[in-house]
């Protein structure tokens, strides 16, 4: 059993009046959570799950409150709808049980086959809190083990990830990877509307783990994937990132007239499923992309961090048409933090053209020898 950074912190909203959302890939371990949440709020509760279609026929139907009232159980505190977003206007459907019964505390969940919060932005103004659970995070190995082990284990989760099944199951990884990609990770998305040709959503993902660290060109990518325009190409990586697959970091641009303005980088959440899309599982010291594994793992887990401590810092790179980059940049309260990721630790030079622009500014080089503090440690 690992403990999520969020479990606390869900266990103190409920019973306090706020319907809670908590979305998330599927396989990250939202049930699991969930489950522990339960059993540590110990009071009357009913999970109905809108993956079974008699569930999701009877929400479909309800149309009242006294029909809701009957299908959530009267005698019920705590009510779970798993996959809430599969049921029809289920932002109304929620606002009707929360208004009508607030004694009941309702906790919502969603996959990466949906957008939860879209569904039910309006109908749930004020009425809601919501949550993201991510893949586990290297501050969760470290919490439900030691320091030194995880980091003994560094190059495996570089390879294999963070996917809770994965993490659990040593010697299994592969098989468990390919599985969730399989099973989860193309269904999900084909259930998204507008896609409509498989082919084109793997070669696109592909594509896209071969270029983790490099800038994207849409039109490039069009050309990589063949017969897809570029406004499909950008519409699919909406959807990517919108099934919590890839997120985007933007180039930074802000005095320099040689920046690149609309430049973007794409990064996987996990490291185990872009292996996965490139085929290569092989240990990070033989590979010719560790440099990409490291940075992968280094942002996404800084991301998660990010998300779970509420730093709304704005992300982005830089880079200029001279070539002169910084992989990552964090942007907060006017202070511009400047960040170079290295395998190995080494003397970086960062362009002056960046540290005369902006001399608000604070730079640090992130290596394998100190990586911690970066990713919340």
């Amino acid at each position: 059993m690992i403990k999520r950074e969020i479990e606390d912190s869900i266990i103190s909203s409920c019973l306090k009046g706020k319907i809670i959302l908590l979305s998330g890939a599927r396989q990250v371990g939202k049930t699991t959570l969930l489950k522990e949440v339960l059993r540590k709020i110990n009071v009357p509760s009913v999970w109905l799950n809108c993956d079974e279609a008699d569930v999701l026929e009877a929400f479909s139907e309800a149309g009242t409150s006294t029909q809701l009232l009957q299908l959530v159980g009267p005698n019920n505190r705590l009510v779970v709808i798993d996959e809430a977003q599969q049921i029809p206007e289920i932002g109304k459907k929620l606002k009707l049980l929360y208004d009508t019964y607030p004694n009941i505390q309702i906790i919502a969940t969603g996959s990466s086959s949906f957008e939860l919060q879209d569904r039910t932005s309006e109908p749930l103004t004020g009425r809601k809190i919501t949550y993201h659970l991510f893949p586990v995070s290297y501050k969760e190995s470290v919490q439900n083990s030691t320091a030194p082990e995880a980091k003994r284990m560094l190059d495996t989760r570089l390879v294999y990830g963070f996917y809770p099944e994965v993490f659990n199951n040593p010697g299994n990884e592969k098989e468990i990877l390919l599985e969730i990609a399989n099973s989860y990770l193309y269904k999900d998305i084909m259930q998204l509307e507008g896609i409509r040709k498989p082919v084109h959503v793997e070669k696109l993902l592909r594509a896209l783990a071969f270029q983790v660290g490099n800038e994207v060109s849409y039109h490039e990518l069009a050309k990589t994937v063949g017969n897809i325009d570029t406004a499909t190409v950008e519409k699919y990586l909406d959807i990517f990132e919108k099934a919590f697959i890839i997120f985007k970091l933007p180039a930074f641009s802000r005095n320099l007239r040689n920046e690149i303005k609309k430049g973007k980088k794409y990064y996987f959440y996990d490291n185990g499923i872009r292996n996965v899309l490139i085929s290569n599982f092989s240990i990070p010291e033989m590979r010719m992309d560790k440099g990409a594994l490291w940075e992968n793992f280094l942002i996404s887990e800084r991301m998660k961090q990010n998300h779970y401590n509420k730093n709304y810092a704005n992300a982005y790179f830089w880079r200029t048409h001279n070539q002169a980059e910084i992989d990552y940049i964090e942007e907060k309260d006017g202070l511009i933090e400047a960040f170079e990721i290295k395998w190995k630790k080494q003397k970086v030079n960062f362009p002056n053209s960046f540290l005369s622009a902006y001399p608000n500014h604070t730079t640090t080089v992130i290596s394998r020898s100190d990586f911690e503090t970066f990713i919340g440690l």
